[in-house]
């Protein structure tokens, strides 16, 4: 059908000829309301946009030393954040002399891991960069 025939047969019924492969031969044209049409796929873009996860990495510090209240409350946070669907990297920081309780701090990250057990689990054993020691827990 000729270029014009289809302009004026989309123009009476109120649509627009959209050209859809431009590349065959003779190019393929459909008439649609292009609005609409474009309105229909940013609602799809949404949707799978929508249903995709995303999931972000917290990051709870913790020393060698830290104390018993104060642990539980980091342990609070890493189920708060888990429980979101988030991952998180627990490090334990080495200050000074603090480099040789490297034991402690093992124990502290077994414990958090431990406590954590029902909702996490373990991404990343325990494991040293600088002087830093990290472990990552993702939610079950």
């Amino acid at each position: 059908m000729p270029t014009y025939k289809a302009l004026a047969i989309a123009g009476d019924h109120g649509l627009d000829l959209v050209e859809i492969s431009p590349t065959a031969n003779p190019p393929v044209c459909k008439i649609m309301d292009y609005g609409r049409y474009k309105y229909e796929q940013t609602k799809k873009k949404q949707e799978a946009k929508k249903k995709s996860t995303t999931f972000q990495l917290k990051e709870i510090k913790v020393r060698p030393k830290t104390g018993e209240h104060d642990l539980q409350t980091k342990i609070g946070h890493i189920k708060k954040f888990i429980g979101r669907g988030d991952k998180v990297k627990v490090t334990v920081m080495f200050r000074g002399r603090e480099i040789t309780l490297t034991d402690k701090a093992r124990e502290v990250l077994q414990r958090i891991a431990e406590e954590t057990a029902e909702i996490a689990a373990i991404e990343q054993m325990p494991k040293f960069e600088g002087r830093t020691m990290i472990m990552v827990l993702a939610p079950r």
